[in-house]
């Protein structure tokens, strides 16, 4: 071999290394593009395509809701033709974003050929901030068919989502499928319009009005801001069934904003979101009718809507009260208290801190009988003892009349001696101690 061809020989060696080295760059880019791992044709096109979300930052739970049922009066069509604007308030910000979708009540299969996320313009209103609309994809493409029973992710997309804000996510559907699966105590106006308005942002044709979600059941989006998220596990105490339309004011609300304040002034706490899972009704041992089951029980539902959860880290537990008062006679406290130390372990078994309540009074309600609250104050005392859970919030404390603690404090009742009025939540949220998000699962309850 002469010298010159060595160096031919060489050069052609080097530029092949240079070339497999980017083209080995390019693909490790275009992965990080995508929130499933994979690429879009878009995407593989440019390496990072306008859907890709910035590769910085950690998936966190913005916002969900728990499916609760099928829809009354959508069994045969659904909501063929319309246009349903979901509006959502998420606690913590981010530069991307991607929705879940359920199918899970539905006896058909779904088919969703448009679906767009934007800012909303404001509260209460179905217009959006025009330069954030963005049509959302699901493996790359505008169509998704969603079968019976299951559920779908949408691709990520580049969407500046700020911290404390209404998000509005839109869906269209041009052929029949139903029942719909919705959340139908949604404390919150969402909006729907005949025909095909997905990337409308004006809001003038979204004429009608619901206070249900429908469909969506999670927002998650890339945050720089958090690090994990707390997912609340509950009922109507926690789903705010009694709390101000449109106001936000649910105690995980108030909870959300508490934690994000603490940390903006400079306190060691961990940069968590804040998700509800809670739904009106719900029990721990108990299911509604139906396959699947209306208002799953909590032990049936938590992998679902815990586990399962984006970035989850801490689950915070505050059920046992339907039960109590949904139980024809008397409950038995060991089986709710069982039940409750089931959800643990299943926590535990993932890593996550289990944080859970005392359950408040409830005298005056139509319930009440000395034989059930007999049952809450054994349950409360095991919860108390340090029995149940890792960590203790005395919901029951914070809230009760001092001069008879069977009852709610005056102000902090809804009316209805069950469920607390706006003061009330806040109470709740105020009592708990920020502190108690530290830390992971012990090794052993």
């Amino acid at each position: 071999m002469t010298r010159r061809t060595g160096y031919a020989l060489l050069a052609a060696i080097v530029a092949l290394i240079v070339t497999l080295s980017v083209g080995l760059y390019i693909g490790v880019a275009a992965d990080h593009g995508s929130a499933t791992g994979t690429t879009t044709p878009a995407q593989r096109g440019t390496g990072r395509g306008p859907a890709a979300p910035a590769s910085t930052g950690l998936w966190v739970g913005a916002w969900s809701a728990s499916p609760v049922g099928a829809e009354p009066g959508t069994e045969v069509e659904g909501l063929v033709g319309r246009s349903l604007r979901n509006v959502v308030h998420v606690g913590v910000g981010g530069t991307s974003a991607r929705i879940t979708l359920s199918n899970l009540y539905g006896q058909s299969s779904l088919t969703i050929t448009h679906a767009s996320m934007a800012v909303a313009a404001g509260p209460g209103t179905a217009a959006a901030v025009a330069d954030t609309m963005r049509r959302l994809t699901f493996g790359g493409s505008t169509t998704v068919v969603v079968p019976p029973g299951q559920q779908v992710l949408s691709d990520a997309v580049r969407i500046a989502v700020p911290a404390d804000s209404d998000v509005l996510v839109t869906t269209y559907s041009p052929t029949p499928s139903g029942p719909v699966t919705w959340h139908p105590h949604a404390r919150q106006t969402s909006y729907v319009g005949e025909g095909d308005l997905t990337e409308d942002t004006t809001g003038a044709a979204y004429t009608g009005q619901v206070t249900s979600w429908r469909y969506l059941t999670a927002v998650d989006v890339l945050s720089n801001e958090s690090e994990g998220t707390v997912v609340v596990f509950g009922d109507s105490l926690t789903d705010g069934i009694t709390s101000t339309l449109n106001a936000n004011r649910r105690w995980t609300d108030v909870l959300a904003r508490r934690l994000r304040g603490a940390i903006a002034a400079g306190q060691d706490l961990p940069r968590y979101s804040v998700v509800n899972q809670g739904i009106s009704g719900n029990q721990i041992l108990a299911s509604g009718t139906g396959r699947p089951a209306d208002n799953q029980a909590g032990l049936g539902r938590y992998h679902r809507d815990v586990l399962s959860r984006t970035g989850v880290k801490v689950v915070v537990i505050d059920l046992g009260v339907n039960d109590i008062l949904r139980t024809p006679g008397v409950a038995d406290p060991e089986r709710i208290l069982d039940g409750l130390r089931t959800l643990v372990r299943q926590g535990h078994a993932r890593g996550l801190k289990v944080v859970g309540a005392t359950l408040m009074p409830f005298q005056g309600h139509r319930g009440y009988t000395d034989a059930r609250e007999q049952v809450r104050q054994q349950i409360n005392a095991q919860i108390r003892a340090g029995r149940v859970f890792d960590a203790v919030v005395d919901f029951d404390a914070a809230v009760r009349d001092p001069y008879n603690p069977r009852r709610f404090r005056a102000e902090y009742d809804s009316g209805d001696h069950l469920h607390p009025s706006d003061k009330g939540y806040e109470r709740m949220a105020d009592s708990f101690d920020l502190k108690l998000l530290k830390g992971a699962a012990p090794a052993e309850l």
